[in-house]
């Protein structure tokens, strides 16, 4: 299938990108303040941290289970929104040139919806994987790992992961909008959801690793939260972000081993 023609992507803003980008910052932003708010409602008297502090292990409610599975969506909103405005802004221009306005409106929100879909799926995966660690008194009240074993396990896994194919191959296709545009193009308004779910699953193939440092320090830790999300979005948009990444590799699995002999 033939591509689209080449676009050189615009130095300044249309009305249109100033638009998407207020939203997206706004969302970013809600995301942000909802986290705080459930971090706050977790630690409070009666909350799921201060059960597990009384020793209450037990399993999940629905409540409990929805509860966390909406923590990690939004957490997932916040951490990745910001590293994904490169691509979402690029798109858009792509479609203003290609498309009558409520095509190209749905397309874009399609996109939207694809990337978040693929981080929702990761999401019910965290919320497993968390229910399980508890289950097994593997985490902490405070949502970290409780085993050193565990803890280096994930740091060492993590910092491997840094210096994989696979991590260099997806985070290429996340530094390069305008690429993995040209390269994914599908033009018609479908084709949004299509390249949405393409560009989620590399964003997730670039990043997974790291989300599971979050077991280390703290699901909850919003310090962490933010600098694991600060540390995406300069690995993603900084021209040394390869090296960025691999000497963070270096630092986890330094940081594993030393958890696992010290």
């Amino acid at each position: 299938m033939a591509g689209p023609q080449a676009v050189t992507p615009s130095k300044r803003l249309s009305g249109e990108q100033i638009l998407l980008l207020l939203c997206l910052l706004a969302l970013t932003a809600l995301a942000w303040v909802m986290l705080l708010r459930m971090a706050r409602d977790m630690s409070a008297p009666g909350g799921m941290a201060d059960a597990a502090m009384a020793g209450m292990i037990m399993p999940w409610s629905l409540a409990d289970a929805l509860l966390m599975f909406a923590m990690w969506v939004v957490m997932m909103l916040g951490m990745m929104l910001p590293s994904a405005l490169p691509m979402l802004l690029i798109y858009q221009q792509m479609l203003r040139k290609r498309m009558r306005a409520p095509q190209r409106h749905l397309a874009l929100l399609l996109f939207c919806c694809a990337y978040g879909l693929v981080w929702s799926g990761f999401a019910l995966g965290a919320t497993a994987l968390q229910w399980t660690l508890e289950q097994l008194a593997l985490l902490s009240p405070a949502m970290r790992s409780s085993s050193t074993a565990l803890g280096a396990g994930l740091l060492l896994v993590a910092g491997v992961y840094q210096w994989l194919p696979a991590k260099a191959t997806c985070l290429e296709h996340c530094r390069g909008p305008l690429h993995f545009l040209l390269s994914y193009w599908r033009p018609d308004v479908l084709g949004g959801w299509r390249m949405g779910l393409a560009h989620g699953a590399h964003c997730l193939g670039c990043c997974w690793a790291l989300m599971g440092v979050l077991f280390v320090v703290g699901v909850m830790n919003l310090f962490w939260v933010a600098v694991i999300g600060a540390f995406i979005l300069l690995e993603k948009n900084l021209p040394q972000g390869l090296w960025l990444s691999r000497a963070s590799g270096v630092l986890l699995l330094g940081w594993g081993l030393w958890l696992l002999l010290g």
